[in-house]
């Protein structure tokens, strides 16, 4: 069952968050303003062309491939990501009681894309949370360290979002945070995963320490549709 998570996206909107998802059989993309992802059923010329096809205008996107692909002429390449992606091996589930944690909702948003901003671990849109289970730790009433899910390619469920305050890094909140987010995901019988990358030593050792294993490379390609 593990090879969807060879095409996490696609299979998620196939899946998962089907419920989320625009686009036609072999071509699949999330609603505009949950966020900027794509998935293709494979990453053919012919698949990225169909998508530029049925996609609004000057759409960006960011598609994930396991090895190198050739973007089309009509896309604007705006950087690649090369990345690791981690799966959970861990043999229990964590034991937590989230005393420090707060579930995020729609009043937290504008503080969680701030935090995004200035973290950049990936893109935040407004309703980005729909993609659900954010949760926080606050200091003095701001927020200091979150994290959530993001794709669902059933019966895997994928932790994304994770980031600290520059001013309360190597306080272990990440650790506490993503403790939670393991627990709460294997307590549904799915099973978590992530991607990182490659040079982000920190966070693998920190994914690492939690039970998470390297399960393959993997590519970010961002793109935007120009005007042809």
């Amino acid at each position: 069952m593990e090879y969807v998570l060879d095409n996490p996206i696609y299979h998620a909107l196939t899946s998962g968050h089907k419920h989320l998802a625009k686009g036609v059989e072999t071509v699949k993309y999330y609603t505009e303003d949950v966020t900027a992802f794509a998935g293709l059923k494979n990453n053919s010329q012919e698949n990225l062309n169909t998508l530029y096809q049925i996609s609004p205008p000057e759409s960006l996107f960011v598609f994930f491939a396991k090895t190198p692909v050739e973007i089309p002429e009509q896309w604007k390449l705006l950087t690649h990501i090369d990345m690791y992606q981690f799966i959970f091996r861990g043999v229990k589930v964590p034991d937590t009681d989230g005393a420090e944690l707060t579930d995020l909702d729609q009043e937290h948003v504008a503080e969680m894309i701030d935090l995004v901003e200035l973290t950049k671990p990936g893109p935040f849109l407004s309703k980005t949370i729909e993609l659900s289970n954010y949760t926080g730790i606050f200091v003095d009433g701001k927020l200091a360290s979150m994290a959530g899910h993001r794709f669902f390619p059933s019966p895997y469920r994928e932790v994304s979002a994770v980031c600290t305050h520059p001013d309360h890094l190597g306080k272990g909140y990440s650790f506490k945070i993503l403790q939670e987010q393991i627990k709460r995901i294997l307590l549904r019988n799915e099973i978590p995963f992530l991607h990182v990358r490659n040079d982000n030593e920190a966070a693998i050792k920190l994914y690492q320490k939690l039970g998470f294993e390297i399960r393959t490379d993997m590519i970010a390609y961002v793109i935007k549709k120009e005007a042809l």
